[in-house]
């Protein structure tokens, strides 16, 4: 049987110490304490870091991390092979080698139950402590990541705009299930061979509530939102629109979470005409290469929106640039009252709701808090007026219905309906 050995941690150990902390996630029940960015920031700045190696092979890995008189072992990760072989507690025992000779007497270890490691800290002489309980606070955004998301327009959305998306529940739990349980849940999506998702697209008729999704799964993750403006690239950088695409790629990077929504993608993907000397060719070139790159990373989500999928590339909508093509049509019945409800408030107690939801059968989302504003808006200088009390009442908002033009036509119900068979992959 092969023996193993200890040394110390070096640079090219951190790809095959991340694949074994990543084996050992999988198997654990609860994710790790210490994430592996603060693991490797440890390891690599001088903290005491341990491996243990079978030939050439590293099998298992220790990290530690010193704080004044006090000492924590954020790190012990082992191969399957090599668990309950005595490699775990060698590697805790030269940590503590090496804390002593730093002057630290108290180490502690912060690990879920039955987590790996666990098995070695007790043959090491750790001894669990009951009635603690841990509290942890996490903030999204370090100051430079604050700095750069200030310089990209971006910002922390507040929290509880899922909550706040009235009607339209059958797009919102594809997306519930498709886009922000993935991401949320990214262990147990492993687990299971889902692979959380890193593009999509939106498509839909103006209106119907596709910017309002995409703020709604950054404020869901809490991941900070940056809007990409097509028309303000074009003049923000020497070299036009596909070099300020690339620059701000490539600052984007920098950024450990982002949500990144472009609407009105069509602007800077639509189809190209073939002859290099079409300025939209060049554009939409670039960012088909860009989005391979920005799917690299983890912890990213691109969202496109259009109103007329079918203007879009081809080459922009195949497989492997896109995970799913989501339509968010107009609202249905259902919809529409609730949405009337979220903007009538108070009033939505004593208006016919049936009528109000019968006379807005061509509104969008849009349309219907526009009319619901504009008939509270009519009742208020009534009463500014007359001084009766009035509160506006049904009248007030089929008022405010007739006299709202509805973004929905008969044709834009027919183009979806065609886009929504031609395009949709979810």
């Amino acid at each position: 049987m092969p023996t193993w050995r200890l040394r110390d941690f070096h640079d090219d150990d951190l790809d095959r110490a991340i694949q074994i902390w990543d084996q050992n996630q999988q198997a654990d029940e609860a994710p790790a304490v210490f994430p592996v960015s603060e693991v490797v920031i440890s390891a690599r700045s001088g903290g005491p870091a341990v491996v243990a190696v079978v030939g050439d092979e590293l099998v298992g890995v220790a990290v530690g991390q010193t704080h004044g008189e006090r000492a924590w072992i954020i790190l012990v990760a082992l191969a399957g092979a090599w668990r309950n072989r005595g490699v775990g507690s060698a590697l805790i025992a030269e940590l503590e080698r090496r804390l002593r000779s730093q002057g630290i007497r108290r180490i502690g270890a912060l690990c879920a139950p039955g987590a790996t490691g666990t098995a070695a800290l007790e043959n090491c002489g750790y001894r669990s402590r009951a009635g603690l309980v841990f509290y942890e606070k996490v903030e999204q955004l370090g100051a430079s990541d604050a700095g750069l998301l200030a310089e990209l327009g971006g910002r922390m959305l507040p929290e509880g705009l899922w909550d706040c998306l009235a009607g339209m529940e059958a797009v919102k739990d594809a997306i519930e299930r498709r886009i922000v349980l993935p991401l949320a849940r990214p262990v147990l999506a492993e687990q299971y061979g889902v692979s959380p998702p890193k593009a999509v697209i939106l498509f839909g008729p103006p209106g119907t509530g596709k910017t309002s999704f995409a703020r709604a799964v950054a404020s869901r993750l809490r991941w900070p939102f940056v809007e990409l403006f097509p028309s303000r690239l074009a003049s923000s950088q020497e070299g036009g629109l596909a070099a300020s695409l690339r620059e701000t790629f490539t600052e984007l990077a920098e950024l450990e979470t982002v949500v990144l929504f472009i609407d009105e993608v069509e602007e800077i993907a639509s189809v190209r005409s073939g002859t290099a000397a079409d300025p939209s060719h060049g554009v939409t070139n670039e960012l088909l290469k860009l989005i391979p790159g920005f799917r690299d990373y983890d912890d990213r989500l691109l969202i496109c929106a259009t109103n007329s999928v079918r203007s879009l590339d081809p080459a922009f909508l195949r497989h492997g640039r896109f995970d799913y093509v989501i339509p968010v049509g107009p609202p249905d019945s259902e919809a529409r009252s609730a949405v009337w409800r979220r903007y009538l408030g108070p009033a939505a107690v004593h208006v016919d709701l049936h009528r109000l939801v019968e006379a807005s059968a061509m509104f969008t989302p849009a349309d219907i808090e526009f009319a619901a504003r504009k008939g509270a808006q009519a009742a208020f200088e009534r009463e500014v007026a007359q001084g009766n009390g009035t509160l506006a009442g049904t009248e007030d908002y089929l008022r405010a219905v007739a006299q709202t033009r509805p973004t929905l036509t008969d044709q834009a119900l027919r183009d979806f309906a065609e886009d929504t068979d031609e395009y949709v992959r979810m």
